[in-house]
């Protein structure tokens, strides 16, 4: 049955079902009907799929017109589950949490697998991309598809094959960014290939599904225990009166055995502050207490609480209390250029100073109300930057720095300014480097 599967793809007739439209499955359904596939996207967003639809956007860096142009060449999304028996090959995108335990929570992925496995048949390829655990494919997918009477590696083909996207890098994008691919079987990797090779420059295969889990959680733990070292570097630098960023970038001239990582107001997105803790909790199952990552987490995870200190510092030496003050964040993304607020640390420090009595404004030019969270609902809007505006403030608060930001005005508009961000080089007495 395989070689027929795999010519499915070869000559790009398999029709792909992608469920999730989001930061992952949107880019990824509009790379496989660039080349040629049939994608049928699936979410529970009404809204979504209406506007997807209607070739309209819910991401700001994909445009209406990628979007127009995928719906001429035959992109669908729909609500309707039923729709995934005719697909080739089933790719999940859906998000993976922690709950308010920070322990993993998979039940998007189970609610999801609920409703597609009815509809599973012999032939199709399975793809997980959602991050996770090492063994959710075998441990998690595996038993509920057998239970439909379908043999993995034989009747249908199971791969993990975490996503690599990175929102509003202009260097890279779905196809350029090399795909892990881990089969349950040798069979399942061969299929796996297949569907992606197509679509992806560069596939790297690995031995098994729990391989490609590890994969994904060891490229974002990297990145958290190097941003938590080179916050924690931060504080020291401050409180001996040395710039960090000035650091940084001499140390990064050295042309072997350094990587610049730099610092900020905490971590954000969906896959940083959330990814080492589904490695601490499956590494419990093994006696295992992941000290150097739970460190890395809880350094970063105070870092809103040591911007608030500068902020009340700042205001202090103007005798000012945060309580009262009026106080401007720039900034709700949590990167630059993007609309992306999966776990900023611009809401945990609106959400302190809130708490401390402040008057908090915000203003992002890709971010124009701040939509009811999990964790948050503030209920404000985007405010205009002016120089007028600026000055009504006693604190601003650099949280992500937006290209689209005048920062001249910034500068010369605004009482005080917090740069968590290390933008500003110079010295002011209004800057304080935070």
């Amino acid at each position: 049955m395989l070689a027929p599967i795999k010519d499915l793809y070869t000559y790009n007739d398999a029709k792909i079902a992608i469920v999730g439209l989001g930061y992952v499955g949107l880019p990824l359904s509009l790379r496989f009907t660039s080349v040629g596939f049939k994608v049928i996207g699936f979410d529970i967003n009404q809204q979504v799929v209406n506007d997807l639809n209607q070739s309209k956007t819910h991401i700001e860096h994909i445009s209406n017109e990628l979007i127009e142009s995928a719906n001429q060449n035959g992109f669908v999304a729909t609500t309707n589950f039923a729709l995934v028996q005719e697909c080739d090959a089933v790719i999940l995108c859906v998000p993976t949490p922690l709950n308010k335990y920070r322990e993993p929570d998979l039940s998007f992925i189970l609610t999801t697998m609920a409703q597609i496995l009815p509809y599973l048949r012999e032939g199709q390829v399975i793809s997980l991309e959602s991050t996770t655990y090492p063994g959710t494919t075998e441990e998690k997918l595996k038993p509920l598809i057998e239970q439909q009477g379908l043999i993995v590696g034989e009747h249908v083909f199971l791969v993990y094959s975490p996503e690599r996207e990175d929102p509003g890098n202009p260097n890279y994008c779905t196809q350029t960014i090399p795909k892990v691919v881990g089969g349950t079987t040798p069979n399942c990797l061969e299929a796996g290939i297949a569907l992606y090779e197509k679509v992806i420059d560069k596939i790297v295969p690995v031995s098994s599904t729990q391989a490609a889990e590890m994969t994904k959680l060891l490229e974002n733990i990297h990145r958290a225990v190097n941003i938590g070292l080179v916050n924690e570097m931060k504080i020291v630098a401050d409180k001996m009166g040395i710039n960090i960023h000035e650091v940084i970038d001499a140390a990064a001239t050295k042309p072997f055995g350094f990587t610049a990582y730099y610092p900020g107001p905490g971590i954000g997105g969906h896959c940083i502050p959330i990814d080492p803790f589904y490695l601490t909790w499956k590494a419990r199952e093994y006696g295992v207490h992941t000290r150097f990552i739970e460190l890395a987490g809880e350094v970063n995870s105070s870092m809103p609480l040591w911007v608030v200190d500068k902020v009340a510092d700042a205001l202090n030496n103007h005798k000012k209390a945060i309580n009262g003050s009026r106080i401007l964040i720039l900034g709700m993304a949590y990167k630059k250029n993007v609309d992306d607020m999966r776990e900023s640390p611009s809401l945990e420090l609106l959400h302190q100073l809130l708490h401390k009595g402040a008057y908090v404004e915000y203003s992002d030019p890709h971010v124009k109300c701040l939509p009811k969270m999990r964790k948050y609902n503030f209920e404000l809007c985007s405010v205009e930057l002016t120089a007028s505006s600026l000055s009504l403030y006693d604190a601003v608060v650099l949280a992500t720095a937006h290209d689209a930001f005048d920062f001249d005005l910034i500068e010369r508009a605004s009482n005080i300014i917090i740069d968590t961000r290390g933008y500003y080089k110079h010295n002011s007495s209004k800057i304080i480097k935070a």
